[in-house]
């Protein structure tokens, strides 16, 4: 990619439009139920586990294996670069397709480790310009957003200066293991323009974050991202909105979150290299574009419609917890995956070297 992926509004469709789109789709292209050996054909999804597990089951998963019979295991251990490297260079790949950031996509495939999108199943013209990639496609916006207990903090934090204040805001704070998101954090939290964040400065970002080591603890799987906020370890955090809504609405309310300052980017379905089942695994993938499919993980996860006819339906409450929705968009800021593409790797292990 050689650009920066801006899941802008302007892109967005009418609800009208949206609405003719949902109510003329054509179904879902009949699928063989056996390979050719005979046996019947299932399929492993790899996402980020917890609640993700039974809501992409309602979204996705079980829709497919009504209008298909192909059934659809999720396995929530977590698809990291490491797992996903591993496993296909093993020969043992046991996944058909994995939620993968974009940059993510992009460098595993550079690598051989991905298989390419077959854009003649999977729809390009269904997702948002510069989101469908030669070795992922966009599945959903998410934002690394600003949540924190309401009832240790009675001041709302607002800014990442304020995730910095630790005399304002006591309590241990939290950022994913993996570092995304963490580093824009630290340089808006250090005066740097919005605007002006990439390529990012890797040596004052780190500098930054060094002031804060003592108050960190590493999420690593979204599961434990909600558990440090529910259980008390941390009073804020850097994690995905997703999660953010979840655990907002299981605290009923005492954890509150914004999307001010953060930072906001497409996943993608990404296929490990040698995965079984390639052609309905494509077929899935292309049938999870339904929008009124989005619109239901929106509505449980708030994870934002990678398809725009998606963020079209959604108006109201669930327009206001749509990372692509355009007052949303405004106050965010857009990750940049052609950095952490050509960066992550590297970079990563000296934030990892950090917090170690």
């Amino acid at each position: 990619m050689s650009k920066l992926i801006t899941p802008s509004p302007r892109h967005l469709i009418t609800r009208r439009r949206a609405l003719a789109i949902t109510g003329a789709a054509i179904a879902a292209p009949l699928i063989l139920h056996t390979s050719r050996a005979g046996a019947a054909v299932e399929l492993v999804m790899a996402n980020w586990g917890g609640d993700a597990i039974p809501n992409f089951k309602a979204a996705f998963a079980d829709p497919f294996e009504k209008a298909t019979g192909i059934k659809v295991t999720i396995d929530g251990s977590g698809p990291t670069d490491g797992k996903i490297k591993a496993m296909v260079e093993s020969g043992n790949v046991t996944w058909n397709l994995c939620d993968a950031d974009s940059f993510t996509s992009q460098d595993l495939g550079s690598k051989g480790l991905l298989e390419e999108i077959d854009y003649s199943i999977v729809d390009a013209n269904k997702v948002r310009p510069g989101q469908a990639l030669k070795y992922g496609c966009a599945s959903y916006i998410y934002t690394y957003v600003i949540a924190y207990n309401s009832k240790k903090l009675p001041e709302a934090p607002k800014t990442w200066a304020d995730f910095w204040n630790v005399e304002k805001f006591p309590g241990k704070r939290t950022f994913w293991k993996y570092m995304s998101g963490a580093l824009e954090a630290a340089l808006i939290a250090d005066g740097v323009p919005a605007d002006k964040l990439y390529p990012l400065d890797t040596k004052r970002a780190f500098k930054k974050l060094e002031e804060l080591k003592d108050h960190i603890i590493l999420w690593e799987s979204g599961a434990d991202s909600q558990r440090f906020l529910r259980e008390g370890e941390v009073t804020m955090g850097s994690i995905w909105n997703t999660r953010a809504t979840l655990i907002n609405r299981d605290t009923k309310g005492e954890v509150k979150w914004t999307f001010n300052q953060g930072v906001a980017g497409p996943s993608s379905w990404a296929v490990p290299k040698g995965a079984k089942n390639l052609k309905e695994t494509m077929q899935f993938i292309a049938f999870m574009q339904k929008p009124e499919l989005q619109l239901e993980l929106l509505k449980t996860m708030s994870n934002g419609p990678a398809n725009p006819a998606g963020s079209a339906l959604a108006t109201g409450d669930l327009a206001t917890i749509d990372p692509g929705n355009d007052a949303n968009w405004k106050t965010e800021i857009a990750l940049d995956v052609k950095w952490y593409a050509e960066n992550y790797n590297t970079v990563l292990n000296d934030y990892l070297d950090l917090f170690s």
